[in-house]
């Protein structure tokens, strides 16, 4: 029994020292050039970060977000149900209410399998 157990441990270290060798390229190839290094890290720019402004008007809280000194979103939040959101889709001042960030796309899902 043992006999056998080392006789199959040396065909598999066998078979993996054959693929340790590297392999010679095929002719009429060239190695690949070296990859040029990584792009350096960019720092934010704190321009295009937005602006929070946060004022209360009446029972409601209201949160102005800001990029560049523009207006494009707000934030409703009032003192009794749930909060929406102002946002200025085309960039001309006309506000359209959403009740959340949730764009509407819908992904099917299937169950392909089930174990």
């Amino acid at each position: 029994m043992r006999l056998l157990i080392a006789t199959l441990a040396l065909a598999f270290a066998a078979g993996a020292f054959a693929q340790s060798q590297p392999r010679p390229l095929p002719p009429g190839t060239k190695p690949l050039e070296e990859p040029p290094p990584p792009p350096a890290v960019v720092e934010s720019d704190p321009a295009l970060e937005p602006q929070v402004t946060i004022r209360k008007e009446g029972d409601r809280t209201i949160s102005e977000y800001r990029i560049k000194g523009k207006l494009y979103m707000m934030k409703v939040t009032p003192a009794h149900g749930r909060p929406y959101l102002l946002i200025d889709h085309k960039g001309d001042g006309q506000f359209a209410r959403q009740d959340n960030l949730d764009s509407g796309l819908r992904v099917p899902q299937w169950v392909l399998l089930e174990f």
